[in-house]
């Protein structure tokens, strides 16, 4: 990063938190902190970007001692250089999530850090970072609410609360409005965090700063946009929670649909974070209900040496929860009308993979009749990469036409370039009072009433998912259900730069 650029946010951070924090970690124990939360944490600090008076306390039930709470935390940091630094500067809590004994407890021990690092009015600033399942989001924001919450007058406090935010529009409505009671809108944080990846942050930069694209980017030029996100293992270990939820609540009604809503909102009226989620919101609106006969679903089966869904003794030996989904979404308004906007997620396949493939129309019949349609690849992961297929002349003597491609896979561009994780990028967004990268109510509420007549449906109706084998590519029915939506399928190959010696 430029040194002008990491000053900014320096700067930007240390204005919000006056040169002090004190993050509270709720699940401290559990995988999300230790393998997310925790790390984001150390590199921010490590890179520079924590406030000089910064505190971390773990909460959990879990009654760690202190060796036990560090060997968790550490576990998946990887550059070691300023470990001992960091440890000095975080303890641990342990108390229950329903209990006003517990939460006295955990605001003594704030106070008591606040008094002891001679915090002055304004940098007695407090962030909550839920790192949680749903059924305690209420208890836990209702105990911070009445015992922990700072006062205003001395310093910022903010809470940050992991998806999955509700089930459907009714059990979301009723989420949304417990927390409305209890925090402020500016001082939530919903974390989506496929909103701090780098490819997704580029898709803002890759639409409204590049003139060419522009005249393109609508149904007249574009064919269909495929969204995909698939998983190379399946939910062993966590079969249970997933058959509550299902891969369209896990994966697609958030971060494949705040992909989409990237890709297909209209230009914001200003670069703020209020009017980009103004613009997300406005999209969103404008997506119809997702209709079964547009759906295709899949639950994996035993292959290759792996276990089959239904053979995890947590999941119900009827379960019909689907594990893969292929949806297609229209969205009603003049620029995409009648333009498919085709979602695929599912565990247990053939490798990872999360790309946006916008395929553009056909060349109207003429001279080049072996030419394939343009494709616009946005990969997200693994290897950040945006590449733009089209049909060159074969170098040479021959008048073939070929497909290749202008490529820019950011490790082959890009060197000595450390690229953040998402949850870095998100709490420096907290630190910052930025929002633009996190999920506003009203865009909540607008789309879970896009999935949730589908997925009352689901289960109202027992639909009874398509089995396919693990580690394939999913149901044997996806290409032909692809076809009907107008996608050319030419295979997984990776398309190279042709290369040829001009010695021959």
């Amino acid at each position: 990063m430029a040194a002008a650029d990491q000053k900014e946010l320096q700067d930007a951070v240390d204005q919000q938190m006056k040169g002090a924090v004190t993050v509270i970690v709720f699940g401290a124990s559990g995988d999300l902190a230790g393998k997310k939360t925790y790390p984001a944490l150390y590199n921010l600090y490590r890179t520079g970007f924590m406030p000089k008076d910064t505190h971390i306390i773990g909460y959990a039930r879990s009654k760690l001692d202190h060796d036990e709470y560090i060997r968790r935390i550490t576990a998946h940091i990887k550059d070691k250089d300023k470990e001992e630094e960091f440890i000095k500067m975080t303890d641990y809590v342990s108390g229950k999530y329903d209990e006003d004994e517990s939460f006295q407890k955990l605001n003594e021990r704030i106070e008591e850090l606040e008094e002891k690092r001679g915090l002055k009015p304004g940098q007695k600033n407090r962030i909550f970072y839920m790192a949680l399942p749903p059924s305690v989001f209420e208890p836990v924001a209702e105990g911070l609410r009445k015992f922990v919450y700072g006062r205003k007058e001395d310093g910022h406090s903010r809470i940050v609360i992991e998806k999955p935010f509700g089930k459907d529009t009714e059990s979301c409505t009723e989420l949304l409005n417990n927390i409305k009671k209890l925090f402020a809108e500016e001082e939530v944080y919903r974390i989506d965090h496929y909103l701090g990846k780098e490819m997704v942050k580029n898709i803002m930069t890759l639409r409204f700063a590049n003139m060419f694209l522009r005249p393109m980017w609508c149904a007249e030029s574009i064919d269909n946009v495929q969204i995909t996100l698939k998983e190379p293992f399946g939910t062993e270990g966590r079969g249970g929670y997933f058959d509550e939820y299902n891969i369209i609540r896990d994966v697609m009604q958030n971060h494949l649909l705040q992909v989409m809503s990237l890709i297909a909102m209209e230009k914001p009226k200003g670069s703020d974070p209020e009017s980009i989620r103004d613009a997300k919101v406005e999209l969103l609106r404008c997506v119809q209900p997702v209709k079964l006969h547009d759906t295709l679903l899949g639950q994996y089966v035993a292959a290759n040496g792996k276990p089959g869904y239904k053979d995890d003794d947590t999941v119900p030996k009827d379960s019909i929860c689907p594990t893969f989904a292929a949806m297609v979404l229209f969205i009603n308004n003049k620029r995409w009308q009648d333009v498919p906007f085709i979602m695929k997620a599912g565990k247990a396949l053939d490798n990872t993979k999360v790309e946006v493939r916008i395929q553009f129309k056909d060349m109207p019949s003429g001279i080049y009749e072996e030419a394939v349609r343009n494709e616009l690849v946005i990969r997200i992961q693994p290897d950040e990469a945006m590449y733009f297929k089209f049909n060159s002349k074969n170098p040479g003597l021959s008048k073939r036409v070929i497909t290749t491609d202008l490529d820019l896979t950011y490790k082959d561009r890009y060197k000595d370039m450390r690229i953040p994780d998402a949850y870095e990028t998100l709490i420096l967004d907290v630190l910052r009072s930025d929002h633009a990268n996190f999920v506003r109510d009203d865009e909540l509420d607008a789309a879970w009433k896009i999935f949730t007549p589908l997925l009352h449906q689901i289960d109202r109706d027992h639909i009874q998912p398509h089995t396919y084998p693990y580690g394939s590519r999913g149901p044997k029915d996806l290409d032909c259900f692809c076809k009907r939506y107008g996608v050319q399928r030419r295979g997984d190959v990776p398309y190279e730069w042709p290369v040829q010696s001009l010695a021959k």
